[in-house]
């Protein structure tokens, strides 16, 4: 039997391969807005689950924006917008730059969404963190979950330029999607995992019952421990080097 999580990012893939060929055939345009939730779960017979993490993967490669309460609407692929091309962060020092980044933009986006958030933004966010448990427990990847979650905090602040900044990073949000970060800090995988878990808890829950402050102090917490994680592992491999 094939596991959900794994089901659901196959259908997903399917969803996005094919908003993608009508975007490159001209039949979806730049500034065509994309059709409703409910139609592109009947089109494609899946689930709101299965289109909103569709849609997320195509924001995080910048081919569509979701502008809140308004629609998803497809982009211009020329535009560079904040000049921040994902596919040149390739390195452990690029990734701790885009963690400095993070920690700015990120601790000030959480506590908006505690401020902001609507019972099904938080709904939402609920399932995103269940489905990286899931993953995670299951041994299988939690970056596109782990993205979504992101993304969705950055969606209740109901601030589309947050959603931009993330959504033009793609993967490099996630340094795993990157970098092995379990080998890179001497650690076990599921001792590592267990701990990205309780931090992106601490996140929700804070999120959840509307504290502003505890989610910044949350977020700026989780964000920093990776960068002091990774820091970590530059000068481990830095002195195998000297």
């Amino acid at each position: 039997m094939v596991p959900t999580q794994r089901r659901q990012r196959n259908l997903a893939q399917g969803v996005i391969e094919q908003i993608g060929a009508a975007v490159k055939q001209g039949i979806l345009k730049p500034g065509d807005k994309l059709p409703t939730e409910s139609s592109l779960m009947a089109h494609h017979g899946v689930s709101r689950t299965v289109v909103r993490e569709a849609i997320s993967h195509l924001q995080a490669s910048g081919l569509v924006q979701t502008r809140h309460g308004i629609g998803t609407f497809v982009l211009d692929r020329p535009q560079t917008g904040l000049g921040l091309d994902a596919e040149n962060i390739l390195t452990l020092r690029d990734v701790l730059a885009i963690l400095e980044l993070r920690i700015g933009v990120e601790t000030e986006t959480a506590g908006l969404a505690a401020s902001r958030r609507n019972e099904e933004q938080v709904r939402e966010l609920a399932g995103a963190l269940d489905e990286m448990q899931q993953a995670m427990a299951e041994g299988i990847s939690a970056v596109e979950s782990d993205k979504r979650f992101h993304l969705l905090i950055a969606q209740a602040t109901g601030n589309r330029y947050f959603v931009d900044i993330l959504a033009q990073l793609g993967n490099a949000i996630i340094p795993r999607a990157r970098l092995n970060t379990p080998v890179l800090e001497q650690d076990k995988p599921a001792d590592f995992l267990e701990r990205v878990s309780r931090e992106h808890d601490d996140i929700f829950r804070a999120i959840e019952r509307r504290d502003p402050e505890a989610a910044r102090a949350a977020m700026r917490t989780h964000l920093s421990n990776s960068r002091e994680r990774l820091v970590q592992a530059q000068r481990r491999l830095e002195s195998t080097i000297n």
